[in-house]
């Protein structure tokens, strides 16, 4: 449904990522899929499910900006 993609790059560590993604389960309920790790490698992974769009979209905002202030920049910046 909607993936944000973000990636940090440092020059004494290998680049990382950070990626947000909304979209619906085989349930109809709503989930918010985060993962992270290392570019290039198997990354972690989290999900969490809620009832509607409306929270589904404030929890990954909230995953996105928080990633942002941590220093990530969206692909393609």
């Amino acid at each position: 449904m909607a993936v944000c993609l973000l990636y940090r790059q440092n020059a004494a560590r290998r680049p990382r990522f950070y990626r947000v993604e909304i979209a619906y389960d085989l349930f109809d309920n709503i989930t918010v899929f985060l993962e992270w790790g290392i570019a290039g490698r198997k990354g972690k992974a989290l999900s969490k499910t809620f009832g509607n769009l409306r929270e589904a979209s404030l929890e990954a905002d909230r995953r996105r900006q928080r990633a942002l202030k941590r220093g990530f920049v969206r692909s393609g910046s």
